[in-house]
């Protein structure tokens, strides 16, 4: 399960690089991995600082960390 959490953290990455920023529902579509993998996935980038999450009105999106 590592194995399938750091590739679709590489999709997100990729995602976001290209899109900017995203919702968990588009990461969720675009992706067309499962809703808890994307989410184990963003933990991993949000821990290692790849990524931030911002809140507004109750929707995250999620954009990659200045680099």
């Amino acid at each position: 399960m590592i194995t399938e959490i750091g590739i679709t953290a590489g999709h997100i990455w990729h995602y976001l690089d290209e899109k900017q920023q995203a919702t968990l529902e588009e990461l969720t579509k675009s992706i067309g991995e499962k809703r808890e993998i994307i989410l184990m996935s963003l933990g991993w980038l949000a821990r290692e600082g790849h990524v931030n999450l911002r809140e507004a009105k109750g929707v995250y999106r999620v954009v990659l960390s200045p680099k």
